[in-house]
């Protein structure tokens, strides 16, 4: 009896040409997961493995990035029971998850609480969020967070201007990514928006920022985050306006009044930890503001 004999390195190398494929397909559908876990040294080539060892730490909520079709199906009845909570309740909950998984005395998130976090975000919320994308990262993710004042929105902007909170003052000078418009003639509902919900972020301080400022105040202009109070559940979708605070504040971010207000950050001190995500809205299809209170989970049960 003939047994027929196994072509070993022909069988290797279609294999290696079957996981490169794979990994192309993961980097083409799953952009941001790919961005994510290459600046993190994951190779997309070996996720097994990675999520292998993040299961056996007790990670199974991170494994749900990894985007395998088994995975991908699990979370959605979950997905609309929360989606069917009040906002209190939704709040509440997400708040108690959240700060089982933020026990350390450290506040530098590791990779499972990154991962753990992202999944929280999309799954009460449905944002796509990260602290990476496109290849950046701030120095903070999760940090002490503080009152801001209003910022001018055109050269003649006055705190008379501002609807709300006139008595957290206005900046005395532009911030530092400019004016919002030439003038008030210029105003928009967007523009109005952004000033009312922008978060100042410690641009000044990142590694590259000396050698590649003008490109980077480009990218970080206006961009969307959203930012989480641990303590309290609220969330808020901003955007980036503004440069510091100084780090001899003992801050990291700082929150307009709109922002503080909602977070629940507004009286004592007026700080408080935040997560501070990137938000990946390409098509910029999520409004800012109060997240649960401007429809924007309405339609997440249905998606």
């Amino acid at each position: 009896m003939n047994k027929k004999s196994i072509n070993t390195t022909k069988l290797h190398t279609s294999l290696a040409r079957h996981k490169d494929r794979a990994v192309n397909a993961f980097k083409v559908n799953h952009p941001h997961a790919h961005e994510f876990f290459t600046k993190v040294g994951i190779d997309p080539g070996k996720i097994r493995e990675h999520a292998t060892r993040l299961l056996t730490s007790g990670v199974l909520a991170g494994s749900l990035v990894l985007g395998t079709p088994i995975i991908a199906e699990l979370p959605k009845d979950n997905i609309t029971k929360i989606a069917e909570l009040p906002d209190y309740e939704r709040e509440k909950q997400f708040s108690d998850e959240l700060k089982s998984h933020l026990v350390s005395d450290s506040m530098a998130l590791t990779l499972p609480q990154e991962i753990i976090i992202s999944k929280k975000i999309h799954d009460y919320w449905g944002i796509s969020a990260t602290p990476v994308l496109e290849g950046k990262r701030l120095n903070h993710s999760y940090a002490y967070m503080g009152y801001e004042q209003h910022l001018r929105r055109f050269p003649e902007d006055t705190i008379v201007g501002h609807d709300e909170f006139q008595t957290a003052g206005i900046a005395p000078a532009r911030g530092a990514f400019g004016y919002f418009a030439n003038s008030k003639d210029e105003m928009t509902e967007d523009l109005i928006q952004q000033e009312k919900y922008y978060v100042a972020v410690q641009t000044l301080y990142l590694s590259d920022w000396n050698s590649n400022w003008p490109e980077l105040k480009e990218w970080y202009k206006h961009r969307k985050v959203v930012v989480v109070n641990p303590e309290n559940g609220r969330t808020v979708v901003a955007n980036i306006a503004d440069a510091g605070p100084a780090r001899w504040t003992g801050k990291q971010f700082g929150g307009s009044p709109e922002v503080m207000e909602h977070l629940g950050l507004t009286t004592g001190k007026k700080k408080g930890k935040v997560i501070l995500f990137f938000v990946a809205d390409p098509h910029n299809s999520i409004a800012l503001g109060p997240v649960g209170y401007n429809g924007l989970t309405k339609d997440l049960a249905r998606n």
